[in-house]
């Protein structure tokens, strides 16, 4: 077990209000009056989600975006934010300027928050509400044996574009600066959805992590999963594990065809020693992004 899963099943103990879902989903789901809130809350390292002198206007606009995709995965209507900051006067103007143009996009206010200053490298947190616009709200617990799995685009994107943004190379590095929250294919599929999450910290963890949600196994066809076309085919493992994909991964029950456009990967199948497969054969080693 890792220190982060391990730390998450510490809490647990902790978190044992309804609303926090035992910590095994993306976000908080809270009713409330006549409506029903769900709340999330993202963090970013600097050195670790983003290089150190990157342009803090996509710094900002990623802490938005990321925080939305799990709003999305519930299929909820942004409402607002609450941003957590750490000081730097050098880039405190370009972390505005970018995060006014994340919250114009995507139509969210922001509501408040905390500012801080420190020494070292900067770490800087968001709070999105948002509001349920389906019921029962999706999480990740709700797959069953014989669904079909789903993924919204390609995976290895980010990949590239962080490859490229690192390297100094003209390649696009946009899909890791400024991601897209699937906000709008989230509402669309959160009412006939058994199960959903966005894929931040790659497709095989993300998916072994659904299927450990739901008691299942899911068996992924890695020839039917997309991926950008400058990707070379020697690198397709490696982008399903690499994460900062953003898109929501879903299933389905079999017979049931998705209203937006979605990629078929695989199914699931009777719990196995594994959580997941892929062409039939348990993955070795690390499944994706980890905080050790």
């Amino acid at each position: 077990m890792s220190k982060e899963s391990a730390l998450i099943e510490a809490m647990r103990a902790l978190a044992t209000h309804p609303a926090a879902r035992a910590l095994a989903d993306d976000c908080a789901v809270l009713d409330f009056g006549g409506e029903t809130m769900v709340l999330t809350h993202d963090m970013m390292v600097e050195g670790v989600h983003w290089l150190p002198g990157q342009d803090m206007a996509d710094v900002a606009w990623k802490l938005v975006a990321t925080n939305l995709s799990d709003l999305a995965s519930k299929g909820a209507e942004p409402v607002g934010v609450l941003l957590g900051y750490t000081l730097d006067n050098d880039e405190d103007a370009r972390f505005i300027e970018g995060l006014g143009a994340a919250l114009a996009t995507f139509g969210v206010p922001l509501l408040g928050g905390d500012t801080v200053s420190g020494n070292g490298p900067r770490s800087l947190g968001l709070t999105a509400l948002g509001r349920a616009t389906s019921h029962p709200v999706p999480d990740r617990r709700g797959a069953r044996v014989g669904d079909v799995l789903w993924i919204t685009g390609p995976v290895g994107a980010a990949m590239l574009g962080f490859e490229a943004l690192r390297d100094g190379t003209a390649a696009d590095s946009t899909a890791f600066r400024r991601p897209v929250p699937r906000l709008a294919e989230g509402r669309a599929l959160a009412g006939m959805v058994t199960a959903m999450m966005d894929v931040s910290d790659g497709l095989l963890i993300d998916a072994a992590r659904m299927a450990d949600a739901s008691n299942v196994t899911f068996a992924i066809d890695s020839a039917s999963v997309a991926f950008p076309p400058a990707l070379p085919a020697t690198r397709r493992d490696e982008a399903m594990r690499w994460g900062d994909d953003y898109e929501l991964l879903f299933c389905l029950p079999a017979r049931s065809v998705p209203p937006i456009p979605a990629v078929r990967i695989g199914h699931a199948v009777a719990r196995m020693a594994t959580a997941v497969t892929v062409d039939g054969v348990p993955p070795e080693g690390r499944l994706g992004y980890s905080h050790d």
